[in-house]
């Protein structure tokens, strides 16, 4: 059989389907401990294993995918957060959108550690797009006079991902939360 061309537009009922099977992945792996059987993902979404299997051939598309749309929703949620919210309080809501990114890839890190190895996945290309976002915060925040002038948003970037390093498997579940307002806490004007 023919595969289907490149730019042939996807039927409504495919791409209802690949976007029922993300969200529930994306729900799954952030609730388990180990590994999550696809068959249960597939009966959750209401499709068949087979529908699972041809939007998402291994288990490795399927994390990658979570990971895209989970990316996508983080570096989207910078601006939003700005039009609602003053620069510190969209900072703080940002940082709290990106700790539960950073706690949904943990249900499914040893098959996102073989996806950065094999270079399917990026790291440069996630570390910029969360540098941008954090960087549009930034300067919202010095034009407003809130956050210091000249900050480097790759600077506040490696703070964040150390204090979620430094909270992993932490007993204390408020720590998190403390490190990431003594970051914006460091990000004001002298």
């Amino acid at each position: 059989m023919p595969s289907p061309e490149p730019d042939r537009p996807v039927r409504s009922d495919a791409r209802r389907n690949r976007e029922k099977l993300v969200a529930v992945a994306r729900a799954a792996f952030a609730a388990a401990d180990g590994t999550v059987a696809l068959e249960a993902i597939a009966r959750e979404a209401g499709v068949g294993i087979g529908t699972l299997y041809r939007h998402f051939p291994t288990r490795e598309a399927l994390v990658e995918a979570v990971y895209a749309a989970e990316l996508d929703d983080v570096t989207a949620s910078a601006p939003a957060l700005l039009g609602e919210l003053p620069p510190e309080a969209a900072l703080r809501a940002w940082m709290d959108r990106y700790a539960a990114f950073v706690e949904t890839k943990r249900g499914m890190a040893d098959v996102l550690r073989a996806s950065l190895a094999s270079g399917r996945i990026a790291t440069p290309v996630t570390r910029r797009r969360i540098t941008e976002a954090i960087g549009a915060i930034l300067d919202a925040g010095a034009g407003e006079g809130v956050f210091r002038v000249g900050v480097d948003p790759e600077d506040v970037t490696l703070m964040v991902l150390g204090a979620f390093l430094s909270t992993s498997g932490d007993q204390d579940p408020k720590r998190i939360g403390r490190l990431l307002d003594l970051v914006v806490d460091a990000l004001r004007p002298l």
